[in-house]
């Protein structure tokens, strides 16, 4: 018996897993759900992961009558009358041959064979599955009680949407930026982040702490411009912005409104007034006219009548405008266009974090301004990537927009008027992908759900959450039980597109990995520098 082996494998089944009875020597009490094994079969080599233990004996009197009193005795059945099970969800098989192992990992199709030897996982067996980090794979966290880097392939990852999801308190955010990070490191992507918290652009909040962390700006530099809707607020807190957002009254579109029924307070004859309006007086103007209309005005009157528009849904409209126009990046006619600004920045391979300064936590600006912006945005990705296609030229950069509370924009309501779920069901058609971050994954809409290509869940206690984020997942059940035994801080289950099984691992340290990021930053800077003397 080596000295890592745990047990062997005694029944199971390709779609239940396997049993595998403990060894009498091995405790019970030290393995957990969601660590890894590996099974010695015949031909294959099989990497599974635990996700129950239990305890069983071969005699049901022994349950009845516990030796309780005699610990010798006690001792004596452990192991043979008494022992402990592992309950393993094979993930993946490799060759037991030279060319198995060139091969690499492939999916389970089989199972080992009767009395195949269990063994734990070594940091080599991870590595073998996630790779080293490289100009492709980022290290994002470590599997439980090992030290071996768990990484992601981040050209991969960005090919899809994805989410992080997990209830408040988790680590959610700290793990976005890390994320964001890699995607910048790695140059997988451009990213637009809608920062409705103001924790991705230049500063960022250690909650419970009381302290602050660096965020994008101050860690990769030039490479990420900070915008914001709100300049006093950046001013307060000493963050240097590059550009002021301003959406004009010619940017808002009735779609744009009708998302925001439920926080404005519209009535539905409201809504379908907007439409009949904007028709009236143009797409360009129409926000601007029905804010100067007087329902009292006899030509307004008669305007209202031609339309069919009742004048109590006028009223209910303006109040509802009003609302909109009492924001202070709303104006009659922005100074320059944001859209332009912010593509400038990204065809120059520049990230953009848009803070929300003093907006954070307002529904309604969140979705007026992230809606409007990646409209148009993504219009002009369409464009770019059809001209390319036409002309035979590279595509544009992948560009990856991350939005916060996605479950606003991303729900069954709203899904297919918001430009968010266009994307989630496009799947990098235009070459533009989401990251979502929510803790009320059931929010979201299944089948934008199901599209989800990498999800990284940390803690949730809502049954209907956890439901929801393994929608469409095979092996459910298993990894459900996996997901309720996570740790309440820095523990998360990746599983889906970018990596090759389902893993639970410990976040990689934010703090500590200041000057490795900074490292990094300043090596590809200085080479930048030494191309440009060179060949410029």
């Amino acid at each position: 018996m080596t000295a890592d082996r745990l047990g062997i494998v005694v029944a199971g089944s390709l779609t239940g897993g396997v049993e595998v009875k403990l060894d009498c020597d091995v405790s019970v009490e030290e393995r957990a759900v969601g660590r890894y094994v590996v099974i010695e079969g015949q031909k294959l080599r099989f990497l599974g992961m635990v996700t129950d233990v239990s305890l069983e004996t071969i005699d049901d009197e022994i349950t009845s009558m516990p030796p309780v009193s005699d610990e010798f005795i006690a001792q004596v059945i452990s192991g043979t009358s008494t022992y402990g099970k592992l309950h393993v969800l094979p993930m993946l098989a490799i060759g037991g041959d030279a060319m198995g192992l060139l091969d690499g990992p492939k999916t389970v199709k089989t199972v080992p064979a009767h009395f195949s030897r269990v063994r734990e996982a070594t940091e080599q067996d991870i590595e073998v599955v996630f790779g080293k980090e490289d100009e492709r794979h980022f290290y994002v966290g470590n599997p439980l009680d090992m030290e071996t880097k768990v990484c992601l392939d981040l050209p991969l990852f960005v090919t899809r949407c994805n989410g992080v999801f997990g209830k408040s308190g988790t680590g959610k955010t700290f793990l976005t930026r890390l994320l964001l990070i890699g995607i910048i490191q790695k140059g997988a992507a451009v990213n637009l982040v809608f920062d409705m918290h103001n924790e991705y652009g230049w500063k960022g909040s250690f909650e419970g702490a009381g302290r602050e962390v660096k965020a994008l700006k101050q860690i990769l530099g030039s490479r990420v411009a900070v915008f914001t809707l709100d300049e006093e607020s950046s001013r307060r807190r000493k963050v240097s912005t590059d550009a002021v957002v301003e959406i004009g009254y010619d940017e808002v579109e009735p779609e744009d409104v009708e998302l925001l029924r439920q926080t404005l307070n519209l009535t539905q004859p409201a809504v379908e007034a907007v439409y009949a309006l904007a028709r009236e007086f143009g797409a360009r103007n129409w926000l601007k006219r029905c804010l100067e209309m007087d329902t009292g005005d006899e030509a307004t009157k008669a305007l209202l009548d031609r339309l069919h528009i009742h004048e109590q849904s006028v009223r209910n409209l303006r109040r509802g405008l009003d609302k909109l126009a009492r924001l202070g990046f709303l104006t009659p006619k922005a100074r320059e266009s944001s859209v332009k600004r912010i593509l400038d920045y990204l065809g120059r391979g520049i990230n953009v974090v848009l803070e929300f300064g003093k907006y954070k936590g307002d529904s309604t600006a969140n979705v007026l301004v992230a809606n409007t912006l990646t409209r148009r945005i993504h219009d002009q990705y369409r464009r770019w990537t059809e001209q390319a296609q036409g002309e035979g030229a590279a595509p544009p950069q992948p560009l990856v927009i991350t939005i916060e509370e996605a479950h606003l924009f991303l729900n069954h309501e709203v899904m297919d008027q918001t430009i968010f779920g266009t994307i989630a069901r496009e799947m990098r058609k235009y070459n533009v992908t989401l990251l979502i971050v929510d803790q009320r994954p059931s929010g979201i809409d299944e089948e934008v759900m199901s599209q989800i290509g990498t999800r990284i869940t940390y803690r949730l206690d809502n049954e209907r959450d956890i439901d929801n984020v393994l929608t469409g997942v095979s092996n459910k059940g298993e990894l459900k039980t996996v997901l309720a035994k996570l740790e309440p801080k820095q523990q998360s289950l990746i599983f889906g597109h970018a990596v090759p099984m389902p893993i639970v691992i410990r976040t990689r340290d934010y703090e500590k990995s200041y000057q490795e990021f900074a490292e990094a930053a300043e090596i590809k800077r200085k080479a930048e520098n030494l191309a440009a003397d060179l060949w410029g």
